[in-house]
């Protein structure tokens, strides 16, 4: 797995072994950052990357222009990747890896402080723990304009959401689904 476009454009990152994880695959990263790019919200932002992984999605973030990304990953050996994958990029200072459930280490971050969210937790986890980490995320949404991108496979049903966020978008790319949620107004 590559970083697509950016200042770190073509860095290899290393993913986890085994099947654990699930890397986002390079088209649907590039349908998802160029329908970001068009939004404009990737400059400067703070970003949450949440089940995180090899970190594929925060480190493409980083490499097109976000300031700082917070990675929250359960297993261990997995945030380890992650930090091997900061410092092969030399972004280690513009990064903070939780190693924590989802919601619970979305609690851990202050209320406000986060301008994208990207939410790939595992395609098999049930409904109501998505839902649950989506409750956990929608307190650190810094605002109307600030967005959460929701992987899910293309076979799951629409996710059941907080009552604090709508749908704006919604893509299918094959086998993935990304839902892109905001506060509603």
């Amino acid at each position: 797995m590559r970083i697509i476009a950016g200042r770190c454009k073509g860095h290899r990152l290393k993913t986890p072994p085994g099947e654990g994880t699930r890397p986002t695959s390079d088209r649907v990263r590039e349908s998802l950052f160029s329908s970001l790019t068009t939004l404009d919200v990737l400059t400067g932002a703070h970003v949450l990357d949440v089940c995180a992984g090899s970190g594929g999605l925060g480190f493409e973030a980083l490499s097109r222009g976000a300031a700082h990304v917070t990675f929250i990953e359960r297993a261990a050996s997995v945030c380890r990747v992650i930090t091997a994958n900061a410092r092969s990029l030399r972004v280690t200072g513009e990064v903070e890896i939780i190693q924590a459930p989802a919601a619970s280490g979305a609690g851990r971050l202050p209320d406000g402080s986060i301008d994208l969210i990207f939410a790939d937790p595992p395609y098999p986890m049930p409904e109501a723990e998505v839902t649950a980490i989506l409750d956990a995320c929608v307190p650190l949404l810094r605002g109307p304009a600030a967005l959460i991108v929701l992987e899910r496979s293309g076979r799951s049903p629409e996710p059941t959401l907080p009552e604090q966020l709508e749908v704006f978008r919604h893509r299918k790319a094959g086998e993935t689904a990304l839902w892109f949620l905001q506060l509603r107004e």
